[in-house]
């Protein structure tokens, strides 16, 4: 069963094992360096280890902006060895779920970002609901969803 866990000292070196396909490498930065941006922002952001039963298949982070406000998701991905298995689809329900008990403040607007490149990510965040907001960062569009 997928389901996700907090990032914590017993199971962040397991973060660390995740691999993308080579590929993929461009579209998500590894999780060494979303944990220290976790770190530096751990007042109002929480990363998660993506689960199939008790092996770490992915990894994503929440954030909070409080300056917007809304919520951010960052570096979503699953393992290499894991993918097209659904576990990016339910680990996103998973994700929007923990987004809705407005665990860092209030905001129903949830926004990433997703390299122009990057088609089945881009696909999923759609399929979610997620539409183009026109902002782009070098090759990344923004998404954004509003929450029911």
């Amino acid at each position: 069963m997928i389901h996700l866990e907090k990032i914590t000292e017993q199971n962040f070196v397991d973060a660390f094992q995740l691999k993308l396909a080579p590929e993929q490498e461009a579209f998500v930065s590894h999780p060494i360096r979303s944990l220290a941006q976790a770190y530096v922002y751990r007042d109002q952001c929480q990363p998660f280890g993506i689960y199939q039963d008790d092996t770490m298949v992915g990894y994503v982070m929440v954030i909070y902006d409080y300056d917007i406000p809304e919520y951010d998701i960052w570096h979503m991905m699953i393992d290499r060895s894991h993918q097209k298995k659904g576990y990016g689809t339910v680990a996103l329900d998973q994700v929007l779920d923990y987004i809705k008990t407005k665990p860092f403040g209030p905001s129903n607007r949830v926004t990433l970002t997703c390299n122009k490149e990057n088609l089945n990510a881009l696909r999923l965040y759609q399929s979610k609901g997620f539409a183009e907001t026109g902002a782009m960062d070098e090759d990344e569009m923004e998404l954004s969803l509003m929450l029911q």
